[in-house]
């Protein structure tokens, strides 16, 4: 068997040289984030505190997003269905689905995130891939305090990340007992 040639070139991230950013409930760890034409994907690895807010709901329409749980609990909307994800446990999320995740009630998390295709359909030709990295960091801006809000809101087509209501989401985070 032989293989196509292939133009991308192998990624090694280690823990120890990857950039971090924190926000208040959670430290990510950014691992990867090759260009679109190089496999576009994003990895980054979250540790949320207990308690801890992770994402309202929101749906991406480009990407697909997926979860794998290292250790502890997290909650999770998939749609208008809330569960939880344990260590061990993994779930994707296609594009245009609503979800949502939190640490579960009582505990922290430790979740690997994957997504993918970094796509290369974005509708700004200045910015082909999801630019997650660039997302993550201004995310941890804003929950500092040092950025305002509505730099989020402005960014949703350019991160790909659409906040959506959930009234299922409300209700089971209103309840973090």
């Amino acid at each position: 068997m032989t293989s196509k040639p292939n133009s991308a070139t192998p990624i090694l991230a280690r823990r120890t040289e990857a950039e971090t950013c924190a926000d208040p409930s959670a430290t990510m760890t950014l691992l990867a984030e090759p260009s679109p034409a190089e496999g576009g994907f994003t990895v980054y690895r979250s540790v949320f505190t207990e308690g801890a807010a992770g994402a309202p709901a929101h749906f991406h329409t480009r990407a697909w997003e997926l979860f794998f749980v290292i250790s502890g609990s997290l909650r999770v909307l998939i749609g208008e269905q809330v569960t939880v994800l344990d260590a061990g446990d993994f779930l994707a999320v296609p594009p245009h689905t609503p979800h949502a995740f939190a640490a579960a009630p009582g505990g922290g998390a430790d979740v690997l995130f994957l997504f993918t295709p970094g796509t290369d359909r974005h509708p700004d030709p200045k910015h082909p891939g999801m630019d997650r990295f660039d997302y993550l960091r201004l995310l941890g801006s804003v929950m500092r305090g040092e950025t305002s809000p509505t730099a989020i809101a402005t960014s949703a087509d350019r991160f790909d990340n659409h906040y959506v209501d959930s009234p299922a989401w409300r209700t089971a985070f209103a309840d973090r007992s």
